[in-house]
């Protein structure tokens, strides 16, 4: 007979795969940086004569459109209604993102374009030795960016709209890269409105940006950004560490991604809540923040707890974990599948 609190867990892996299955007709309501990716693979046998770098034969390539379009992109994959605020630029890698989007059944109306400004494009080059085992892995990583400023009017008028189309909404992400979408001002009033209206929102920050964060649900963090906070301030450990931050910022929560160390939550007056990551070998981490924004969005959206979201995030982080490398959105299949084999996990560990 299964133990009552494995017992439990397996119904609330169920429950979620059926809300996976049955998402929120309500739209999430998405704010944030656009960046193109390109990937190039190929082999990487020897060393060029004139320096000490590979040469890479390229055998395939692609781009997709990243940053916050990844996780508008997720969204749509699990069935979701997604508005998605954000800034391309007026060239070629602007006008490939929207087609991507466009292609993808991803709403575009609410995005604007800045003409004169160049849409940020990151090239990741991965290699490998030709030989009977695949040992592919980045080699180089080149970025562009415009030098200029996205002009303050663009972005009052998109945080405007935002605002005025947020009350419809279940959810909202702020996906922050630092590229100017996310303003200060900006993320003041999202949130500010957000809670008017009781609509939960995810920030996705850089460090940089935490003053940007203050009043949303819950914030997201890698396990070394943590340690980095931790140390900047001082703290003994990082439970400490997230109880000081969530104070000060006014979150309900903190969501730590560890990659394959698993996922932890801080909340307010409880104890973390840490869940492992049960992939044996991960195969990239790209993605991962987009994955967890998405899972999120999707639990609260649907008035899930933060507990209930951190473990559909931990599902999909593991669904980016073992997904091959440029193939990175969060697929609806693969995380019902995931949450199948969970539910399994804990069936056969209960014998």
């Amino acid at each position: 007979m299964l133990d009552e609190v494995v017992q439990n867990e397996i119904d609330l892996l169920r429950s979620l795969h059926e809300m996976v299955v049955n998402p929120e007709e309500k739209p999430v309501l998405l704010m944030g940086d656009v960046i193109l990716d390109r990937y190039f693979h190929g082999w990487a046998n020897h060393l060029n004569s004139f320096a000490p770098v590979p040469v890479v034969k390229v055998i395939n390539k692609s781009e997709s459109a990243g940053a916050a379009a990844h996780i508008a992109r997720g969204l749509v994959n699990l069935g979701m209604n997604v508005r998605f605020f954000c800034i391309l630029g007026g060239d070629e890698n602007g006008q490939i993102i929207a087609q991507q989007l466009h292609e993808e059944k991803v709403d575009t109306s609410d995005i604007r374009i800045a003409a004169h400004l160049s849409t940020v494009a990151k090239t990741r080059i991965y290699g490998s030795r030709e030989s009977l085992i695949d040992r592919n892995q980045l080699i180089l990583q080149f970025d562009e960016e415009s030098s200029e400023e996205y002009p303050e009017g663009v972005i009052d008028k998109l945080t405007k709209a935002a605002c005025k189309a947020l009350p419809g909404s279940c959810a909202v992400v702020l996906s922050d890269y630092g590229k100017g979408v996310v303003s200060d001002a900006g993320a003041a009033e999202v949130i500010a409105t957000a809670k008017a209206s009781e609509v939960p929102v995810i920030c996705d920050p850089k460090l940089t940006g935490l003053h940007r964060t203050v009043g949303a649900t819950v914030a997201m963090f890698e396990i070394r950004g943590l340690e980095l906070l931790r140390r900047r301030s001082n703290l003994p450990d990082a439970e400490s560490t997230a109880a000081h931050f969530i104070e000060e910022h006014d979150w309900q929560g903190m969501l730590v991604l560890g990659g394959e160390d698993g996922t932890t939550l801080y909340q307010k007056d409880e104890d973390p809540l840490f869940l492992p990551c049960l992939i044996e070998v991960p195969q990239q981490l790209i993605g991962l923040h987009d994955a967890a924004a998405t899972a999120l969005a999707c639990a609260l959206g649907a008035g899930r707890t933060l507990a209930e979201g951190a473990r559909l995030a931990n599902a999909a982080c593991e669904c980016v974990l073992a997904a091959e490398t440029s193939r990175v959105v969060l697929d609806r299949k693969k995380l019902m599948t995931r949450l199948d084999e969970l539910s399994w996990h804990f069936q056969i560990s209960d014998r």
